[in-house]
């Protein structure tokens, strides 16, 4: 796994939208530096739709709702962004981690009641 976070933005001024291509590790640290760049986007137009390109990233599963909860309450972190813009932004599912990718292919089998024999 690249522990590096790679990000490309794409803007489409006329459409009013970027794209906010990642490709890497995304953690509850590097998450900042992606919080950066989506308030940068939305600097150039105000109201800019962002959307987060993730599919070739792996996501920490708690960097991941961190996002989500931004994204529902369209708003960056207070730290990032002290005053607290509306973004809006989607999100294109991530690839699953490693962990999650095991976990899913878990499978549980039932188990039979032992059998007492009777003497």
């Amino acid at each position: 796994m690249n522990e590096k976070l790679r990000v490309l933005v794409s803007v489409d001024l006329d459409g009013a939208k970027a794209q906010v291509k990642t490709q890497g590790h995304v953690t509850v640290q590097s998450i900042q530096g992606l919080y950066s760049v989506m308030k940068r986007a939305d600097s150039l137009v105000p109201g800019l739709a962002l959307e987060l390109d993730m599919p070739l990233a792996e996501v920490e599963p708690q960097a991941m709702e961190e996002l989500r909860g931004c994204a529902r309450s369209h708003h960056l972190p207070l730290q990032v962004d002290p005053l607290q813009r509306n973004y809006r932004f989607s999100i294109l599912a991530p690839k699953l981690a490693a962990a999650e990718i095991a976990a899913q292919k878990l499978v549980t089998l039932p188990v039979a009641a032992p059998v007492l024999a009777a003497a």
